[in-house]
Protein backbone atom coordinates (compact mmCIF):
# COMPACT_ATOMS: atom_id res chain seq x y z
CA UNK A 1 0.00 0.00 0.00
CA UNK A 2 1.13 3.82 -0.67
CA UNK A 3 0.25 6.28 1.22
CA UNK A 4 -1.39 8.17 -1.06
CA UNK A 5 -4.35 5.67 -0.59
CA UNK A 6 -6.99 5.32 1.46
CA UNK A 7 -6.84 3.57 4.53
CA UNK A 8 -8.56 0.68 4.85
CA UNK A 9 -11.98 1.33 4.67
CA UNK A 10 -15.71 -0.18 5.46
CA UNK A 11 -17.71 -1.49 2.43
CA UNK A 12 -20.33 1.02 2.46
CA UNK A 13 -17.45 3.98 2.68
CA UNK A 14 -15.87 1.76 -0.04
CA UNK A 15 -18.68 1.39 -2.11
CA UNK A 16 -19.96 4.95 -2.34
CA UNK A 17 -16.68 6.49 -4.19
CA UNK A 18 -17.30 4.08 -6.87
CA UNK A 19 -20.57 4.99 -7.51
CA UNK A 20 -20.02 8.47 -7.52
CA UNK A 21 -16.88 8.44 -9.85
CA UNK A 22 -19.10 6.00 -11.64
CA UNK A 23 -21.89 8.49 -12.36
CA UNK A 24 -18.64 11.19 -13.35
CA UNK A 25 -17.19 8.73 -16.20
CA UNK A 26 -21.04 7.82 -17.50
CA UNK A 27 -21.51 11.46 -17.80
CA UNK A 28 -17.77 12.24 -19.87
CA UNK A 29 -18.20 9.23 -21.44
CA UNK A 30 -21.38 10.21 -23.26
CA UNK A 31 -20.03 14.00 -23.54
CA UNK A 32 -16.71 12.77 -25.53
CA UNK A 33 -18.02 9.84 -27.71
CA UNK A 34 -20.96 12.15 -29.21
CA UNK A 35 -18.07 13.52 -31.28
CA UNK A 36 -18.37 10.60 -33.63
CA UNK A 37 -21.76 11.75 -34.67
CA UNK A 38 -20.40 15.50 -34.46
CA UNK A 39 -18.28 14.94 -37.16
CA UNK A 40 -20.71 13.79 -39.98
CA UNK A 41 -22.99 16.53 -38.20
CA UNK A 42 -20.92 19.31 -38.86
CA UNK A 43 -19.51 18.24 -42.08
CA UNK A 44 -22.81 18.20 -43.47
CA UNK A 45 -24.26 21.47 -42.03
CA UNK A 46 -21.27 23.44 -41.92
CA UNK A 47 -20.27 22.00 -45.55
CA UNK A 48 -16.48 21.21 -44.88
CA UNK A 49 -14.43 18.44 -45.86
CA UNK A 50 -12.84 15.26 -44.18
CA UNK A 51 -9.60 17.22 -43.08
CA UNK A 52 -12.05 20.40 -41.83
CA UNK A 53 -14.53 17.86 -39.97
CA UNK A 54 -12.00 15.75 -38.16
CA UNK A 55 -10.77 18.97 -36.57
CA UNK A 56 -13.85 18.04 -34.42
CA UNK A 57 -11.43 15.89 -32.47
CA UNK A 58 -8.55 18.16 -32.63
CA UNK A 59 -10.49 20.85 -30.85
CA UNK A 60 -11.36 18.50 -28.30
CA UNK A 61 -8.39 16.49 -27.32
CA UNK A 62 -5.82 19.61 -27.40
CA UNK A 63 -7.62 21.08 -24.52
CA UNK A 64 -6.15 18.22 -22.78
CA UNK A 65 -2.44 19.20 -24.12
CA UNK A 66 -3.17 22.43 -22.78
CA UNK A 67 -5.18 22.90 -19.80
CA UNK A 68 -3.70 19.35 -18.04
CA UNK A 69 -0.72 21.32 -16.15
CA UNK A 70 -3.01 24.04 -14.87
CA UNK A 71 -5.36 21.56 -13.92
CA UNK A 72 -2.99 19.94 -11.82
CA UNK A 73 -2.39 23.48 -9.88
CA UNK A 74 -5.87 23.79 -9.58
CA UNK A 75 -6.27 20.80 -8.06
CA UNK A 76 -3.61 21.08 -5.22
CA UNK A 77 -6.10 24.32 -4.55
CA UNK A 78 -9.44 22.83 -4.76
CA UNK A 79 -9.26 19.12 -3.84
CA UNK A 80 -9.99 16.59 -5.62
CA UNK A 81 -14.03 16.90 -4.96
CA UNK A 82 -14.01 20.50 -5.75
CA UNK A 83 -12.07 20.07 -8.72
CA UNK A 84 -14.31 18.06 -10.24
CA UNK A 85 -17.19 19.69 -9.80
CA UNK A 86 -15.82 22.65 -11.18
CA UNK A 87 -14.56 20.70 -14.65
CA UNK A 88 -18.17 19.71 -14.91
CA UNK A 89 -19.53 23.34 -14.92
CA UNK A 90 -16.58 24.13 -17.34
CA UNK A 91 -18.13 21.60 -19.64
CA UNK A 92 -21.29 23.03 -19.18
CA UNK A 93 -20.28 26.26 -20.19
CA UNK A 94 -18.48 24.64 -23.40
CA UNK A 95 -22.05 22.66 -24.24
CA UNK A 96 -23.53 25.88 -23.89
CA UNK A 97 -21.61 27.54 -26.68
CA UNK A 98 -23.20 25.13 -29.06
CA UNK A 99 -26.27 27.15 -28.99
CA UNK A 100 -24.79 30.63 -30.87
CA UNK A 101 -22.94 28.06 -32.98
CA UNK A 102 -26.07 26.50 -34.01
CA UNK A 103 -27.92 29.82 -34.31
CA UNK A 104 -25.00 31.44 -36.83
CA UNK A 105 -23.82 28.21 -38.13
CA UNK A 106 -20.32 28.83 -37.12
CA UNK A 107 -17.96 25.71 -37.34
CA UNK A 108 -15.14 28.20 -35.29
CA UNK A 109 -17.85 28.47 -32.79
CA UNK A 110 -18.74 25.68 -32.24
CA UNK A 111 -15.31 24.35 -32.18
CA UNK A 112 -14.68 26.93 -29.03
CA UNK A 113 -17.53 24.87 -27.64
CA UNK A 114 -15.73 21.61 -27.79
CA UNK A 115 -12.42 23.39 -26.67
CA UNK A 116 -14.01 24.27 -23.57
CA UNK A 117 -15.54 21.39 -22.86
CA UNK A 118 -12.35 19.14 -23.43
CA UNK A 119 -10.95 21.97 -20.56
CA UNK A 120 -13.63 20.96 -18.44
CA UNK A 121 -13.20 17.01 -19.16
CA UNK A 122 -9.41 18.01 -18.49
CA UNK A 123 -9.81 19.12 -14.88
CA UNK A 124 -12.15 16.31 -14.45
CA UNK A 125 -10.00 13.27 -15.75
CA UNK A 126 -6.91 14.66 -14.38
CA UNK A 127 -9.17 14.61 -10.80
CA UNK A 128 -11.03 11.63 -11.27
CA UNK A 129 -8.42 8.79 -12.77
CA UNK A 130 -5.46 9.04 -10.23
CA UNK A 131 -8.44 9.40 -7.66
CA UNK A 132 -10.42 5.60 -8.54
CA UNK A 133 -6.67 4.56 -8.96
CA UNK A 134 -5.45 5.10 -5.52
CA UNK A 135 -8.89 5.22 -3.68
CA UNK A 136 -8.01 1.36 -2.89
CA UNK A 137 -4.92 -1.35 -4.08
CA UNK A 138 -2.80 -0.05 -6.63
CA UNK A 139 -2.24 -4.10 -7.99
CA UNK A 140 -6.24 -3.60 -8.36
CA UNK A 141 -6.51 -0.58 -9.90
CA UNK A 142 -7.18 -1.80 -13.74
CA UNK A 143 -10.14 -3.59 -12.09
CA UNK A 144 -11.69 -0.25 -10.81
CA UNK A 145 -10.72 1.48 -13.91
CA UNK A 146 -12.39 -1.08 -15.85
CA UNK A 147 -15.69 -0.54 -14.02
CA UNK A 148 -15.07 3.22 -14.32
CA UNK A 149 -14.57 2.21 -18.42
CA UNK A 150 -18.02 0.31 -18.50
CA UNK A 151 -19.79 3.31 -17.29
CA UNK A 152 -18.25 5.32 -19.79
CA UNK A 153 -18.10 2.94 -22.53
CA UNK A 154 -22.25 2.11 -22.12
CA UNK A 155 -22.77 5.80 -22.46
CA UNK A 156 -20.44 5.99 -25.23
CA UNK A 157 -22.16 3.44 -26.99
CA UNK A 158 -25.96 5.25 -26.08
CA UNK A 159 -24.83 9.06 -26.96
CA UNK A 160 -24.19 8.64 -30.80
CA UNK A 161 -27.41 6.69 -31.18
CA UNK A 162 -29.31 9.12 -29.03
CA UNK A 163 -27.73 11.89 -30.88
CA UNK A 164 -28.03 10.49 -33.98
CA UNK A 165 -31.40 10.05 -33.63
CA UNK A 166 -32.02 13.67 -32.88
CA UNK A 167 -29.51 15.39 -35.49
CA UNK A 168 -28.97 13.09 -38.78
CA UNK A 169 -32.41 11.68 -39.06
CA UNK A 170 -32.90 11.52 -42.93
CA UNK A 171 -29.55 12.88 -43.18
CA UNK A 172 -28.49 11.05 -46.34
CA UNK A 173 -31.76 12.53 -47.87
CA UNK A 174 -30.54 15.67 -46.81
CA UNK A 175 -27.31 15.20 -48.19
CA UNK A 176 -28.65 14.19 -51.59
CA UNK A 177 -30.89 17.15 -51.97
CA UNK A 178 -28.54 19.57 -50.90
CA UNK A 179 -26.55 18.51 -54.07
CA UNK A 180 -29.53 18.87 -56.18
CA UNK A 181 -30.37 22.61 -54.71
CA UNK A 182 -29.47 25.60 -56.70
CA UNK A 183 -30.79 28.10 -54.98
CA UNK A 184 -28.39 29.84 -52.81
CA UNK A 185 -30.89 31.50 -50.34
CA UNK A 186 -32.97 27.66 -50.26
CA UNK A 187 -29.76 25.69 -49.47
CA UNK A 188 -29.16 28.05 -46.62
CA UNK A 189 -32.19 27.90 -44.93
CA UNK A 190 -31.98 23.93 -45.29
CA UNK A 191 -28.58 24.17 -43.69
CA UNK A 192 -29.25 26.70 -41.03
CA UNK A 193 -32.54 24.30 -39.94
CA UNK A 194 -30.25 21.18 -40.02
CA UNK A 195 -27.90 23.14 -37.57
CA UNK A 196 -30.43 24.31 -35.19
CA UNK A 197 -30.84 20.42 -34.36
CA UNK A 198 -28.00 20.32 -32.04
CA UNK A 199 -29.79 23.17 -29.72
CA UNK A 200 -31.72 20.94 -27.31
CA UNK A 201 -29.95 18.25 -26.88
CA UNK A 202 -26.66 20.57 -25.86
CA UNK A 203 -28.84 22.67 -23.42
CA UNK A 204 -30.44 19.39 -21.94
CA UNK A 205 -26.72 18.26 -21.45
CA UNK A 206 -25.87 21.57 -19.70
CA UNK A 207 -28.45 21.41 -17.29
CA UNK A 208 -27.47 17.52 -16.19
CA UNK A 209 -23.86 18.75 -15.81
CA UNK A 210 -24.45 21.88 -13.73
CA UNK A 211 -26.78 19.50 -11.49
CA UNK A 212 -24.30 16.55 -11.59
CA UNK A 213 -21.71 19.77 -10.88
CA UNK A 214 -23.54 20.47 -7.39
CA UNK A 215 -24.37 16.65 -6.56
CA UNK A 216 -20.64 16.39 -6.26
CA UNK A 217 -19.52 19.16 -4.52
CA UNK A 218 -22.19 18.67 -1.79
CA UNK A 219 -21.05 14.77 -1.79
CA UNK A 220 -19.33 12.58 0.78
CA UNK A 221 -16.42 12.28 -1.28
CA UNK A 222 -13.66 12.00 0.92
CA UNK A 223 -10.04 13.70 -0.40
CA UNK A 224 -6.98 11.51 -0.77
CA UNK A 225 -3.54 12.86 0.02
CA UNK A 226 -1.19 12.73 -2.56
CA UNK A 227 1.32 14.83 -1.43
CA UNK A 228 3.48 11.85 0.35
CA UNK A 229 6.58 9.57 -0.22
CA UNK A 230 5.88 6.56 -1.74
CA UNK A 231 5.51 3.30 0.70
CA UNK A 232 6.93 -0.01 -1.20
CA UNK A 233 5.32 -3.43 0.06
CA UNK A 234 7.42 -3.88 2.36
CA UNK A 235 6.05 -0.75 4.36
CA UNK A 236 9.42 1.48 3.49
CA UNK A 237 9.06 4.83 2.63
CA UNK A 238 10.56 4.91 -0.59
CA UNK A 239 11.89 9.00 -1.32
CA UNK A 240 10.81 10.83 -3.96
CA UNK A 241 13.16 11.73 -6.83
CA UNK A 242 14.49 15.21 -6.99
CA UNK A 243 12.49 15.72 -10.69
CA UNK A 244 9.13 14.05 -12.35
CA UNK A 245 10.98 13.44 -15.07
CA UNK A 246 13.29 10.86 -13.80
CA UNK A 247 10.42 8.45 -13.35
CA UNK A 248 10.87 6.16 -16.53
CA UNK A 249 7.65 4.74 -15.96
CA UNK A 250 5.42 8.07 -16.25
CA UNK A 251 8.01 9.51 -18.85
CA UNK A 252 7.04 6.46 -21.17
CA UNK A 253 3.62 6.11 -19.98
CA UNK A 254 2.60 9.56 -21.38
CA UNK A 255 3.63 8.83 -24.75
CA UNK A 256 1.84 5.02 -24.20
CA UNK A 257 -1.42 7.13 -23.51
CA UNK A 258 -0.78 9.34 -26.52
CA UNK A 259 -0.62 6.32 -29.20
CA UNK A 260 -3.26 4.73 -27.14
CA UNK A 261 -5.79 7.64 -27.25
CA UNK A 262 -4.87 8.32 -30.80
CA UNK A 263 -5.91 4.23 -31.99
CA UNK A 264 -8.92 5.05 -30.04
CA UNK A 265 -10.63 7.67 -31.48
CA UNK A 266 -9.38 6.33 -34.85
CA UNK A 267 -11.86 3.09 -33.95
CA UNK A 268 -14.53 5.20 -32.14
CA UNK A 269 -15.08 8.58 -33.55
CA UNK A 270 -13.11 7.68 -37.13
CA UNK A 271 -15.18 4.62 -38.07
CA UNK A 272 -17.61 6.40 -39.47
CA UNK A 273 -15.93 8.59 -41.50
CA UNK A 274 -13.76 5.40 -42.96
CA UNK A 275 -16.80 3.53 -44.28
CA UNK A 276 -18.00 6.70 -45.92
CA UNK A 277 -14.59 6.92 -47.70
CA UNK A 278 -15.58 3.22 -48.78
CA UNK A 279 -18.83 3.98 -50.20
CA UNK A 280 -21.29 3.66 -47.46
CA UNK A 281 -24.16 5.77 -46.87
CA UNK A 282 -24.29 8.44 -43.90
CA UNK A 283 -27.59 6.78 -42.61
CA UNK A 284 -25.26 3.66 -41.89
CA UNK A 285 -22.01 5.12 -40.85
CA UNK A 286 -23.78 7.15 -38.50
CA UNK A 287 -24.39 4.46 -35.35
CA UNK A 288 -20.85 3.09 -36.11
CA UNK A 289 -19.09 4.40 -33.13
CA UNK A 290 -21.86 2.49 -30.71
CA UNK A 291 -20.37 -0.82 -32.30
CA UNK A 292 -16.80 0.03 -31.52
CA UNK A 293 -18.10 1.14 -27.86
CA UNK A 294 -19.69 -1.87 -27.26
CA UNK A 295 -17.07 -4.09 -27.86
CA UNK A 296 -14.99 -2.07 -25.65
CA UNK A 297 -17.61 -2.67 -22.96
CA UNK A 298 -17.32 -6.14 -23.28
CA UNK A 299 -13.32 -5.87 -22.96
CA UNK A 300 -13.88 -4.35 -19.44
CA UNK A 301 -15.87 -6.94 -18.25
CA UNK A 302 -13.28 -9.59 -19.26
CA UNK A 303 -10.89 -7.03 -17.42
CA UNK A 304 -12.98 -6.83 -13.88
CA UNK A 305 -13.04 -10.77 -14.50
CA UNK A 306 -9.57 -11.44 -14.99
CA UNK A 307 -7.50 -8.69 -13.52
CA UNK A 308 -5.29 -8.89 -11.00
CA UNK A 309 -6.79 -12.34 -9.90
CA UNK A 310 -5.63 -14.49 -13.08
CA UNK A 311 -3.83 -12.15 -15.03
CA UNK A 312 -1.26 -8.61 -14.61
CA UNK A 313 -2.06 -5.57 -15.31
CA UNK A 314 1.21 -5.80 -17.89
CA UNK A 315 0.30 -8.85 -18.99
CA UNK A 316 -3.57 -7.73 -20.01
CA UNK A 317 -1.82 -4.65 -22.19
CA UNK A 318 0.49 -6.89 -23.65
CA UNK A 319 -2.23 -9.14 -25.29
CA UNK A 320 -4.28 -6.11 -25.72
CA UNK A 321 -1.16 -4.53 -28.28
CA UNK A 322 -1.10 -7.87 -30.13
CA UNK A 323 -4.71 -8.16 -30.59
CA UNK A 324 -4.97 -4.52 -31.89
CA UNK A 325 -2.24 -5.53 -34.73
CA UNK A 326 -3.37 -8.35 -35.86
CA UNK A 327 -7.18 -6.60 -36.19
CA UNK A 328 -5.43 -3.84 -37.78
CA UNK A 329 -4.22 -6.07 -40.12
CA UNK A 330 -7.30 -7.77 -40.58
CA UNK A 331 -9.17 -4.50 -41.37
CA UNK A 332 -6.73 -3.65 -43.84
CA UNK A 333 -6.96 -7.24 -46.00
CA UNK A 334 -10.75 -7.57 -45.58
CA UNK A 335 -13.51 -5.05 -47.79
CA UNK A 336 -16.77 -3.54 -46.78
CA UNK A 337 -18.32 -4.52 -43.98
CA UNK A 338 -16.12 -7.00 -42.79
CA UNK A 339 -13.63 -4.30 -42.38
CA UNK A 340 -15.83 -2.46 -40.42
CA UNK A 341 -16.41 -5.26 -38.21
CA UNK A 342 -12.64 -5.44 -37.20
CA UNK A 343 -12.06 -2.15 -36.83
CA UNK A 344 -15.19 -1.72 -34.09
CA UNK A 345 -13.12 -4.72 -32.62
CA UNK A 346 -10.68 -2.52 -32.15
CA UNK A 347 -12.54 -1.49 -29.28
CA UNK A 348 -12.15 -4.95 -27.51
CA UNK A 349 -8.83 -4.65 -28.31
CA UNK A 350 -8.09 -0.95 -26.48
CA UNK A 351 -10.24 -1.61 -23.67
CA UNK A 352 -8.23 -2.62 -21.04
CA UNK A 353 -5.23 -0.23 -22.67
CA UNK A 354 -6.23 2.85 -20.66
CA UNK A 355 -6.78 0.63 -16.86
CA UNK A 356 -3.20 -0.35 -17.47
CA UNK A 357 -1.71 2.25 -18.69
CA UNK A 358 -2.50 5.27 -15.90
CA UNK A 359 -2.07 2.82 -12.74
CA UNK A 360 1.44 1.93 -14.17
CA UNK A 361 2.41 4.99 -15.52
CA UNK A 362 2.15 6.52 -11.69
CA UNK A 363 2.98 4.03 -9.83
CA UNK A 364 5.52 4.84 -7.09
CA UNK A 365 5.07 8.47 -8.02
CA UNK A 366 4.11 9.79 -3.96
CA UNK A 367 3.74 13.24 -3.90
CA UNK A 368 4.45 13.98 -7.40
CA UNK A 369 1.16 11.89 -8.34
CA UNK A 370 -1.41 15.22 -9.15
CA UNK A 371 1.63 16.32 -11.68
CA UNK A 372 1.92 12.97 -13.00
CA UNK A 373 -1.62 12.52 -13.59
CA UNK A 374 -1.60 15.89 -15.51
CA UNK A 375 1.35 15.19 -17.80
CA UNK A 376 -0.92 11.61 -19.13
CA UNK A 377 -4.16 13.50 -19.34
CA UNK A 378 -1.79 15.74 -21.58
CA UNK A 379 -1.25 12.47 -23.23
CA UNK A 380 -5.23 12.02 -24.26
CA UNK A 381 -3.84 14.90 -27.17
CA UNK A 382 -3.23 11.95 -29.48
CA UNK A 383 -7.00 12.16 -30.00
CA UNK A 384 -5.96 15.54 -31.71
CA UNK A 385 -3.12 14.10 -33.68
CA UNK A 386 -3.71 10.72 -35.01
CA UNK A 387 -6.90 11.11 -36.83
CA UNK A 388 -4.85 14.30 -38.53
CA UNK A 389 -2.34 12.19 -39.44
CA UNK A 390 -5.05 9.60 -41.09
CA UNK A 391 -6.20 12.16 -43.14
CA UNK A 392 -3.04 13.46 -44.26
CA UNK A 393 -1.63 9.67 -45.31
CA UNK A 394 -5.40 8.96 -47.10
CA UNK A 395 -4.98 12.01 -49.24
CA UNK A 396 -2.37 9.81 -51.04
CA UNK A 397 -2.76 6.64 -49.95
CA UNK A 398 -6.09 4.35 -50.41
CA UNK A 399 -8.26 5.08 -47.38
CA UNK A 400 -7.52 1.01 -45.80
CA UNK A 401 -3.41 1.46 -46.44
CA UNK A 402 -3.70 4.98 -44.50
CA UNK A 403 -5.54 3.71 -41.36
CA UNK A 404 -3.40 0.46 -41.56
CA UNK A 405 -0.26 3.35 -41.61
CA UNK A 406 -1.72 5.32 -38.98
CA UNK A 407 -2.57 2.31 -36.06
CA UNK A 408 0.73 0.19 -36.12
CA UNK A 409 3.52 1.98 -35.01
CA UNK A 410 0.86 2.90 -32.44
CA UNK A 411 0.46 -0.56 -31.06
CA UNK A 412 4.10 -2.13 -31.62
CA UNK A 413 5.10 1.24 -29.30
CA UNK A 414 1.86 0.32 -26.58
CA UNK A 415 3.16 -3.57 -26.67
CA UNK A 416 6.81 -2.26 -25.93
CA UNK A 417 5.87 -0.30 -22.88
CA UNK A 418 3.68 -3.43 -21.57
CA UNK A 419 7.14 -5.07 -21.53
CA UNK A 420 9.39 -2.61 -20.32
CA UNK A 421 8.62 0.29 -20.75
CA UNK A 422 6.49 0.45 -17.91
CA UNK A 423 9.74 -0.66 -15.52
CA UNK A 424 11.11 2.39 -13.69
CA UNK A 425 14.89 1.66 -13.86
CA UNK A 426 16.42 5.57 -13.73
CA UNK A 427 17.39 6.37 -10.59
Amino acid sequence: MTTAQLPPQPVKKTVNPIVIIGALFFVFGFVTWLNGTLIPFLQLACQLNTSQALLVTSAFYMAYFFLSIPSSHILKRTGFKNGMSLGLFVMAIGALIFIPAANTRTFPLFLIGLFVQGMGLSLLQTASNPYIAIVGPIESAAQRISIMGICNKVAGALSPLILSALVLKGAQGIENQLKTITDAAQKEALLSQLAMRVVLPYIIIAIVLIMLALLIKYSSLPEINTEKDHVNEDGAVVASKTSIFKYRNLNLGVLCLFLYVGVEVMAGDVIGTYGKSLGMSLDQTKIFTSYTLASMVIGYIIGIATIPKYISQEKALMISAIVGILFSIAAYFTHGYISIVFIALLGFANSLMWPAIFPLAIKGLGKYTKLGSALLIMGIAGGAVLPQVYAALARSLPTQLAFLCSMLPCYAYIFYYAVSGHKDTAR
